[in-house]
């Protein structure tokens, strides 16, 4: 932090009266570690930092990328260089009617310091549990470091440790249970019970498929897999900008004309989460509740669609997506999930999810990996991949019929850059009819 603080207070120093500035940073220092067939193939260390520089002057702005090097001097010179790269791009840029500034000097500082795992402690956890199994893994440790500061006197500062292991278990026959452990503090029991429940689905794997017929079916959404259609719900879901121009896939929640269940409530949480508390537009950011006892609530704004709509900013993403999303749990206790399902399917994971209709909010899918024919409460087989084609507004709707007590965290396993902060905490959905189409 005091490395980006002194860059901060260079800046101020070298603009002129007319320019501003926005100063966004990032930074990791991050372990990593690869495993085939239950045992250790890549491992090794990431440590990284870059600046975002926005210079705004008389209603103009450009943004600058610069890796930076740890070491002053240097990094005070790529700034240099970088700001006279804006100060030389800006006279050719127009005039952006939507630029909207948040000029208040908000601060803000959170630092989630409890303590990673060591590497070795996961390593062995991770060898006993694979046991005579085939895994596939990848682990992500460390750091995540966020940071902005502008000219008008705003300064934040973010820093949380998580872990991420996400893995695969195969049965000899090709087929595999996916699953995922997450979070801030490593528990070696409640990572030996997640691993043990992939265990047990891996071992129903090996019997003969179950084939379906296109229908209608009760269901159980793993958490994984209401993931995959709560993510494209977010696809401008909850945006501003979509709702304000009829393109939100939630338009018809939004306009009161449809309703999703009362047991949905959904919230922007970033309170505590790995997500930092203010935007890379400058402006701070609190929980959001975007669906109330299954009715359209808040939404999303960013400073463009605050200026173009009218709105409050309420420091949104650029895309105006969740980063920190929660729904709310139900009263369905984990042991009684297959007993409550009966006869239906349990789907641990979707994937290929894309809108069928997208103003009706109607998804199709595949499901994926582990899903299961149940009867009577016991898990029979597993079933070849299905397609389904429904409705959120059924999913989440009128079909829903419980959530369950206990909500997993999932957070987002991409590394492409730099570790995402994305995070969802699900419960899993148990809905009376879910369509599958062939």
């Amino acid at each position: 932090m005091n490395h980006f603080k002194a860059l901060v207070e260079w800046l101020k120093q070298a603009l002129t009266d007319k320019e501003q500035f926005h100063l966004g940073y990032a930074a990791e220092s991050s372990e990593f570690v690869r495993f085939n067939h239950a045992k250790v193939r890549q491992a090794g260390q990431v440590q990284q930092a870059s600046l975002n520089l926005k210079l705004i002057n008389d209603g103009r702005h450009a943004d600058l990328s610069i890796t930076l090097g740890g070491e002053p001097t240097l990094d005070r010179q790529r700034l240099a260089d970088g700001l006279q790269q804006l100060r030389e791009t800006l006279p050719l840029l127009p005039h952006d009617p939507y630029l909207l500034l948040n000029h208040n000097a908000w601060q803000s500082h959170n630092e989630q310091a409890r303590p990673l795992p060591e590497l070795g402690q996961v390593l062995e956890d991770i060898s006993q549990a694979a046991h005579g199994v085939d895994l596939v893994g990848f682990y992500a440790a460390g750091p995540i470091s966020r940071g902005f500061a502008s000219s008008d006197g705003a300064f934040g500062w973010h820093q949380a440790n998580s872990f991420n292991f996400d893995f695969s278990l195969f049965h000899a026959n090709g087929e595999a249970v996916k699953a995922s452990y997450a979070g801030h503090t490593w528990n070696s029991a409640e990572f030996a019970a997640r691993f043990q429940q992939a265990r047990d689905q891996l071992e129903f794997l090996g019997r003969p498929l179950h084939t379906l017929a296109p229908g209608q079916y009760r269901a159980y959404l793993a958490p994984a897999a209401l993931e995959e259609i709560i993510s494209i719900i977010t696809w401008g879901g909850f945006s501003a900008q979509a709702i304000a121009s009829k393109g939100s896939s939630l338009q018809r929640l939004y306009a009161g004309e449809q309703a999703l269940s009362p047991l949905v409530t959904v919230d922007e949480h970033i309170s505590g989460s790995l997500s930092e508390a203010f935007s890379s537009e400058g402006y701070p950011r609190s929980d959001v509740t975007l669906i109330d006892a299954g009715q359209a609530d808040g939404q999303l704004v960013n400073s463009r669609s605050a200026a173009e709509y009218g709105l409050g900013a309420n420091g949104a993403s650029s895309d105006e997506s969740p980063s920190a999303l929660q729904m709310a749990a139900g009263n369905l206790a984990q042991a009684d999930i297959l007993k409550q399902l009966g006869t239906g399917l349990y789907i641990s994971n979707l994937w290929y999810l894309n809108y069928s209709d997208l103003p009706a909010a109607r998804l199709t899918g595949m499901t994926r990996f582990a899903t299961f024919w149940v009867e009577d409460g016991e898990i029979k087989a597993p079933v070849s991949t299905m397609r389904f084609d429904d409705s959120v507004y059924s999913l989440l709707g009128s079909q829903l019929e419980a959530l369950t007590a206990e909500r997993e965290l999932l957070l987002s396993a991409s590394t492409y850059s730099q570790r995402n902060t994305a995070s969802n905490l699900l419960p899993g959905a148990l809905v009376k009819r879910l369509t599958l189409t062939l």
